[in-house]
């Protein structure tokens, strides 16, 4: 019988996207290792990752309603006849990748730190309610955050706290950033955008207790902006007695893009192109993170595995001026037969030159 996705996400053959997402949104974060230490919580948290990404593609989707999980991995003879076998699926074994990919952040969950003193221990964390958006870093509507001073933000390419400083003082004053990685997209990148990331944070209080206090941070994301770059709320961490507020630092990194690859500000694109066309000549349609396709003419050439065609202005923004942009590099993936028949290969031997 193989399994059953749609029993797993605990919804009916018949469901919507929104709700195969909900379903997907629900599991993942009460079955996530990080979370749950139950035994057969991590098989579960897999099964959930690995139904969700087979109903939410409608191409996987389609295979699998027809023909079952034993379609999807070409082993049936229905698919086969029906013009689908080849198409083959086999779940990568990452849920923790499936889940960054959905939620922007590969574990929601921040452990506990040691305040290493009074006021026992301390704690910076993702709420489970905030993953209930589509997006967890969707646009709330907030203004831009104040640059600067307590409380703002402001942008750097590398964040040091030197366990070595003259002012020791005020090294043991405050606890060491609290660093997250925050996901973007390549189409993020390229307009710019704004995130927002809602906190938990433990604040003094006059009498020496503490309150959990909830907050919304708002991070303004330029367009060009490389992976790796941070982005600090200064003492926006948990406060603890005699201590400064740590500071929180979001670091860029890339969401995996089902077309293109980030190289700088150039991104790449790779063509697949049979061997008859690579010898023969095509035209093929580049897709562009605009949503145009761009063709390129390969009628009067030969395309080889080192072939790169550069297409100028179409990649992303340059991080300090972002009004010029990088280039789109073309790479190609030429497909070879399996096999090829004698009278094929005859003809082949006595055409092609030595």
């Amino acid at each position: 019988m193989g399994k059953d996705y749609y029993k797993i996400l605990g919804i009916s053959k018949g469901a919507s996207d929104d709700e195969i997402k909900k379903a997907y949104r629900k599991l993942a974060l009460k079955y996530h290792p990080d979370k749950n230490k139950a035994a057969g919580a991590e098989e579960k948290f897999k099964e959930v990752a690995e139904a969700y990404e087979v109903l939410s593609d409608k191409k996987k989707r389609d295979v699998y309603d027809q023909f079952g999980e034993e379609g999807l991995k070409g082993g049936s003879s229905g698919a086969n006849e029906s013009g689908g076998g080849g198409f083959t699926y086999t779940f990568h074994g990452d849920p923790r990748a499936t889940f960054a990919q959905f939620f922007g952040t590969a574990s929601p969950f921040q452990t506990f730190f040691d305040f290493g003193g009074p006021g026992g221990n301390r704690m910076f964390g993702f709420q489970d309610d905030d993953m209930e958006l589509d997006d967890p870093f969707a646009t709330l509507g907030m203004g831009n955050a104040r640059p600067g001073g307590p409380g703002g933000a402001f942008r750097s390419h590398s964040f040091n706290f030197h366990t070595g400083s003259p002012n020791r003082n005020k090294d043991k004053l405050q606890d060491p950033p609290i660093e997250h990685d925050l996901y973007v997209t390549l189409e993020d990148i390229t307009r710019g955008c704004t995130k927002k990331m809602k906190i938990s944070r433990r604040v003094l209080q006059p009498d020496g207790s503490s309150r959990k206090e909830d907050k919304v941070l708002t991070i303004n994301v330029k367009p060009g902006w490389k992976a790796g770059t941070k982005i600090t709320f200064q003492k926006e961490g948990d406060q603890g007695r005699n201590k400064i507020p740590a500071d929180i630092v979001f670091i860029i990194r890339d969401k995996p893009h089902p077309q293109f690859k980030r190289e700088g500000s150039d991104i790449r694109y790779t063509a697949k192109v049979s061997l008859k066309q690579a010898l023969c000549g095509t035209v093929i349609n580049v897709p562009t993170l605009s949503g145009e396709k761009i063709p390129i003419n390969l009628m009067n050439e030969i395309v080889k595995p080192s072939t790169v065609k550069r297409i100028q202005g179409h990649g992303l923004p340059f991080p300090k001026e972002p009004s010029r942009k990088g280039d789109l590099l073309v790479s190609f993936d030429i497909k070879f037969p399996d096999n090829i028949t004698q009278s094929v290969k005859d003809i082949l031997y006595d055409t092609l030159p030595n």
